[in-house]
């Protein structure tokens, strides 16, 4: 037999239930309920209940002038790290009224553009992004619709905004030092260019600091900004590796990329983890069931998606209770990639 279709619940129908105006549920349901009795609160409030009623986001901003959306921006919507930050987005905002409006921009600037865009046209209240690495071509058009904005993983360094990002040059100044004392003595790094996002700017200087205080030699590879060119990265890895002698530590930094510098290192999967050994960021899913499993400092995704879901609904309501400006600290999950 066919599932009966479950009817939405109206307004209208929890004020006849509680035997009210729906004037009176409408003032309740945007919190202006300062001159009701507590009888009537205690009767809409049991009729929602009851009910199981859920206000349409639409009709909310036509009375409070406010969609209850939240635009959310990732980098790569199948990345465990991404799943995880819009997780923690939204067990904050679901428990104020909020719900999401999730995007992926595939690390594309003129792909981020045209989301934001779009998300503006619906009406969002404030956005949640992960910025590429141009994300200041769009930054204006936001400033200007006076929109909220709090960037996650990384702080843009020419705009000025909210932010919540992890403590990337310590973390991987202890991790890349833990792997120079168990017995690397040379580094391979392979990373895209810095630009003006915080992530690679502090994971690449917390690398290269490292190496020069311990006075350990490093070459990098540079990733373009069209992603990791495999076979290329390959023939420069063999080209590297294949007639050294000297345990080499290679550096992935950039958490989208360390799938593909994973790959293009296939051949040298038996030399792990004495001669050779691999480092990268984030993928904590598959980093440790592949094999040989991979060591990476983890970034603590849900509980970044929470504070940058807080620090955004507190801009929302003017409080200013919250820093808008927090670091986590990240984690080293070590694996059979390294010493």
């Amino acid at each position: 037999m066919p599932t009966a279709t479950k009817k939405r619940v109206t307004i209208n129908q929890i004020a006849q239930i509680a035997g009210t105006s729906k004037t009176t549920v409408s003032f309740y349901l945007n919190g202006h309920t300062d001159r009701m009795s507590r009888e009537t609160l205690e009767r809409i409030k049991q009729a929602i209940s009851e009910t199981g009623y859920e206000p349409s986001p639409l009709a909310r901003s036509m009375n409070a002038k406010q969609t209850f959306l939240i635009g959310v921006v990732v980098g790569d919507i199948a990345n465990h790290f991404s799943n995880q930050i819009v997780k923690g987005i939204d067990s904050v905002a679901n428990a104020a009224g909020y719900r999401l409006l999730i995007s992926s921009s595939n690390f594309d600037r003129d792909n981020e553009h045209a989301l934001i865009d779009r998300l503006m046209a619906v009406g969002v209240d404030g956005f949640i992004v992960q910025p590429t690495a141009r994300f200041r071509e769009v930054a204006d058009a936001l400033s200007n619709s006076g929109k909220h904005l709090v960037f996650f993983d990384s702080k843009y360094y020419d705009y000025t905004a909210s932010w919540v990002k992890t403590d990337n040059y310590e973390a991987t100044r202890d991790a890349i030092s833990t792997c120079l004392d168990r017995g690397y003595e040379r580094a391979l790094v392979v990373a895209a260019k810095p630009q003006l996002l915080s992530s690679r700017t502090e994971r690449l200087k917390g690398c290269i600091d490292t190496l020069g205080d311990r006075g350990v030699k490093f070459s990098q590879f540079v990733i373009p900004d069209n992603g990791v060119p495999t076979e290329k990265l390959t023939h420069w890895l063999h080209e590297q590796l294949d007639e050294s002698t000297v345990p080499t530590l290679v550096f992935a930094p950039n958490c989208w990329a360390l799938p593909d510098v994973y790959v293009a290192m296939r051949d040298f999967y038996p030399r792990m983890p004495h001669e050779i050994g691999l480092l990268g960021f984030d993928n904590t899913d598959w980093a440790s069931v592949a094999s040989p499993s991979v060591s990476v400092v983890a970034q603590p995704a849900f509980e970044e998606g929470v504070q940058a879901a807080k620090i955004l609904l507190d801009l929302i309501g003017g409080k200013g209770e919250i820093d808008p400006h927090q670091i986590l600290p990240c984690k080293v999950q070590w694996g059979a990639s390294t010493r």
